[in-house]
């Protein structure tokens, strides 16, 4: 079957119709449902005495994150009745759309500067946060690049798809956002596997890719990497978030001290309602509920590899495979991150952690992994 042939079979309309469609994965959306619920009531916990201090409503910050679950709500059930083999044409128009947003966030006075990095977008006092919207548009591309065949040196390839997955990383890195990159490289990486790719070439670009790393790396990067073994070198510096986190995670024992009750989040622990979210939890809800949304994002991921198995076409293996690695992958990373497993990154947790973006971007994928697990029967005419 040749490249060409396949997207226009694939959403040609009259094979769409006559088709008997399931409802989508119930067990999946009790999952997500159960995270954002969660996700909101740990907001308004970690983020009140921030509010409280900065003298506004102590539930502002968990007032936006529920406008934006309702507003991913919406997007999720609308993704759900969209047929993910209509996403093939438009794989190529939104990452475009992406790159051109990464543009106007780094070299115009649009984008907007946090704590040295320059991630977010403001328009008509809207903050939105563009690499977000990245990580969809890259397993949209990659999916349709890998549909066919795993060739990663096809001129076609490598303009239409591979070219703007490019762009979108250098201008991520530029921001910096160095655990954004690392999140798409792995990301790429395990549906570049799972289609069937060559494992040379992928340890070849390995290499070149950490030397890159290397020789680009910002000097607070690296002392994130030398200290993330002995935190106490700079306890009041570098070590900081590290050793306040693991405290959270000693206080809080087998059950915890109860939910409002964490102490680390009284301007001990920085960033305690974004990157180290899952720190208060540990201290409020302790081993027990460490271990129940441990649960969900197994549970999630267990879910998204079933639905990825059970497709029908390559298409819709690899943007369920990609959705799933995506969402699991960056939730591990974040609870790593809380515990010292690896060096600090400013990942969030998805569906938990204050972000508007990273919760309705999260939600859209979820939309289109649910589609995708409808089951689609021809159906028999009677004669």
């Amino acid at each position: 079957m040749s490249q060409t042939s396949y997207p226009k079979r694939l959403i040609k309309r009259k094979n769409l119709e006559g088709v008997v469609i399931s409802k989508p994965d119930t067990i999946l959306k009790t999952v997500v449902y159960f995270l954002v619920a969660i996700g909101i009531i740990m907001i308004f916990s970690s983020s009140s005495p921030k509010c409280i201090q900065e003298g506004v409503n102590p539930a502002s910050f968990a007032i936006k994150q529920f406008v934006a679950a309702i507003i991913g709500l919406f997007l999720m059930r609308f993704f759900t009745n969209f047929d993910y083999r209509r996403l093939f044409p438009l794989a190529i128009p939104f990452a475009w759309l992406v790159v051109f947003l990464l543009f106007l966030v780094k070299f115009t006075p649009l984008g907007v500067e946090v704590n040295n990095a320059k991630r977010w977008m403001s328009i008509a006092g809207f903050q939105f946060q563009p690499s977000e919207m990245a990580k969809l548009s890259t397993i949209m591309l990659l999916s349709c690049a890998f549909y066919n065949n795993t060739n990663l040196f096809d001129n076609e390839k490598i303009t239409k798809y591979f070219l703007p997955i490019v762009l979108m990383i250098l201008f991520i890195f530029a921001q910096p956002n160095l655990s954004m990159v690392m999140l798409l490289v792995i990301t790429s990486i395990a549906m570049y596997i799972c289609a069937g790719g060559s494992w040379r070439f992928l340890c070849f670009f390995i290499v070149m890719g950490i030397i890159a790393l290397k020789l680009k790396m910002k000097k607070y990067q690296v002392d994130r990497l030398q200290i993330w073994q002995n935190p106490e070198m700079d306890p009041l510096g570098a070590g900081y978030n590290i050793i306040q986190s693991l405290i959270a995670f000693a206080v809080g024992g087998f059950t915890g001290v109860g939910y409002g009750n964490s102490k680390q989040k009284l301007f001990w622990l920085p960033e305690c309602h974004t990157d180290f979210i899952f720190a208060v939890f540990a201290e409020e809800f302790g081993f027990i509920g460490c271990l129940f949304v441990i649960g969900l994002f197994a549970t999630f991921m267990h879910r998204g590899f079933i639905i990825s198995s059970n497709c029908n076409d390559m298409f819709g293996k690899l943007i369920a495979l990609g959705i799933t690695i995506s969402i699991g992958m960056q939730a591990f990373i974040n609870m790593a991150v809380s515990s010292a497993m690896i060096p600090a990154t400013g990942v969030p947790m998805p569906f938990i952690s204050y972000g508007n973006t990273s919760l309705i971007v999260s939600m859209c994928m979820v939309g289109i992994l649910l589609n995708i697990s409808k089951k689609r029967l021809r159906r028999i005419k009677n004669y």
